[in-house]
């Protein structure tokens, strides 16, 4: 853990998850992800050109440069920070690991961009819930009723309660914040590169498959926790949540993404996935869940009711393996 104990990295833990409870994720020129997403842009136009003809296996190397160039990048610049702060004093080298860990967490963040769809539809502006649906995904929000932008909502925010808060967690109890923020580079890359389409089925392949195995055992645990939410909360359904991973996750086109988004589906009795439209054009997706209530606005409050039980459980069980240790040392 580079000279931290296991009792500190869980202190640090903890830290970065009040701070993010209580600022978020400012949009500040120096936040790392926005450094990551400009380094990936750049390298990027070097590495691929649109206009010219590349073979498979160029485009599979080349796209394997731009993975293995970002995450090394991304730590050493993690280490050599960690080295040099903990070199000037141990305690500014917890504040800023406390901090760097934070901005790879964005719970906040889910929580304010689902409202911000949630309290147009309740408001009946219709104009207002599309524009900000269409912050978070890429689908055409301006043929979109409530039950679509409800849905996709939905679906952002259970999907998103693996990257944004148990992956990076999950890593920062194995390698720290160095080891986080690798992740959320990967992570980032996914999301610039990791399509599958015509541009990027083969350039951002690696990309893609280095987010899957990361997101693999995150992904199973995030299950686990939502069921045992669902079980003991009054309006959540533990048994159908169970069910519903059981029987529709594998469905999914991701090897991860299916289990967050069906176990949210079972434990609000709703069906997630369906027909959604890009750049003009209708695609079909796994439906994950039965449809028996209507999608509404307030299942929006709902997933981020679920999301914030994922974080309070998870910080729970942090603080309370962090105060076992204090009493048995």
């Amino acid at each position: 853990m580079m000279w931290y104990s296991l009792q500190e990295w869980l202190l640090i833990i903890i830290a970065a998850i009040l701070i993010d409870w209580v600022i978020g994720d400012p949009k500040w020129p120096t936040h790392p992800v926005i450094w990551m997403g400009r380094w990936i842009k750049w390298l990027q136009g070097k590495l691929y050109h649109s206009e010219r003809n590349y073979s498979t296996r160029s485009l599979l190397y080349r796209g394997l440069i731009l993975t293995v160039s970002t995450v090394v990048l991304v730590g050493i610049i993690m280490v050599s920070i960690h080295l040099l702060t903990y070199a000037i004093h141990p305690w500014l080298s917890y504040i800023v690991s406390a901090w760097l860990l934070s901005t790879t967490i964005a719970v906040k963040g889910l929580k304010d961009a689902g409202n911000l769809v949630h309290d147009p539809l309740i408001s009946g502006d219709m104009d207002s819930a599309r524009r900000y649906v269409g912050y978070i995904v890429s689908r055409d929000s301006e043929v979109m009723d409530e039950s679509d932008m409800t849905r996709a909502t939905v679906e952002t925010i259970a999907e998103n309660i693996v990257d944004a808060f148990v992956s990076p967690i999950f890593w920062a109890l194995i390698g720290g914040a160095p080891l986080a923020m690798v992740y959320r580079a990967c992570n980032t890359l996914d999301s610039m590169v990791g399509y599958r389409n015509e541009k990027f089925e083969y350039f951002g392949k690696c990309s893609a498959r280095l987010d899957d195995i990361l997101n693999y055992i995150p992904a199973r645990l995030t299950g686990l926790i939502i069921v045992t939410i669902a079980w003991l909360h009054p309006k959540l359904d533990g048994r159908k949540c169970y069910q519903s991973i059981i029987t529709f996750a594998k469905k999914h086109p991701s090897p991860n993404s299916g289990i967050p988004e069906s176990a949210v589906a079972g434990a609000l009795h709703i069906e997630l996935g369906g027909r959604n439209r890009y750049f003009g054009q209708w695609h079909e997706r796994a439906r994950l869940g039965w449809p028996s209530q209507p999608l509404q606005a307030i299942h929006i409050k709902m997933s981020i009711n679920v999301l914030y039980g994922v974080r309070i459980w998870i910080l729970i069980g942090v603080i309370a393996v962090w105060l076992m240790m204090s009493v048995n040392k």
